[in-house]
């Protein structure tokens, strides 16, 4: 008859537990980690062929063609009334933006000229202007409240002179959709870059 080995003690459930609780944790920080990068990965990158700019714009967003309007506009495919716009206007080749007036002053000046101009029913406010400092420039970050007849609208905004140039970058969206939007706008608008 062979001889009977004695069975070892089972170990003491706490120390079962503590693998069970890292792999657990292990676990919760992979979902946590592959949800951050998800949402990073809303984003897509447009640089303009000759290298000069780029910027972010949401995934699900296409380019249209604006004949008169400005050089690139994108909006949403399932709320086509949201919009990402760059427009490209000279100034004088030795100006930079604080020699076009403070961020509030540019805000205004963009406010009656551009955003609201008489005569077209519209009729706009100048929330925040605010100057930032990225890369060795200067930019002004904007944001409006928009009324028009049928609906008002949120624009956030940001410009910045280059080589005599003004860049005004826009997203813009209906009042009722700002709330779900307002940081991916702010985190787009935020994005343009210059890169020569």
């Amino acid at each position: 008859m062979a001889p009977t080995l004695p069975v070892p003690p089972s170990p003491p459930s706490s120390t079962l537990s503590r693998p069970l609780l890292r792999g657990v944790l292990a676990l919760l920080l992979a979902v946590v980690l592959v949800g951050c990068s998800a949402s990073a990965a809303g984003l897509n990158r447009y640089q303009n062929p000759d290298g000069r700019f780029a910027f972010l714009y949401p995934t699900g967003w296409t380019r249209v063609q604006v004949s008169g309007g400005p050089q690139v506009v994108f909006h949403d495919l399932i709320n086509s009334d949201e919009t990402l716009s760059l427009v490209i206007s000279e100034v004088t080749p030795d100006s930079d933006l604080t020699a076009l007036g403070s961020a509030v002053a540019v805000g205004e000046t963009l406010r009656r000229r551009v955003i609201a101009p008489e005569g077209t029913g519209r009729e706009a406010e100048l929330l925040q202007a605010e100057e930032r400092v990225q890369d060795g420039r200067t930019f002004y970050d904007l944001e409006y409240a928009v009324h028009l007849e049928d609906r008002d609208r949120h624009e956030l905004a940001t410009v910045v002179v280059d080589r005599g140039r003004l860049y005004t970058f826009a997203a813009s969206t209906n009042e009722i959709r700002w709330g779900k939007v307002k940081e991916l706008f702010q985190q787009v608008v935020s994005s343009f870059t210059l890169l020569v």
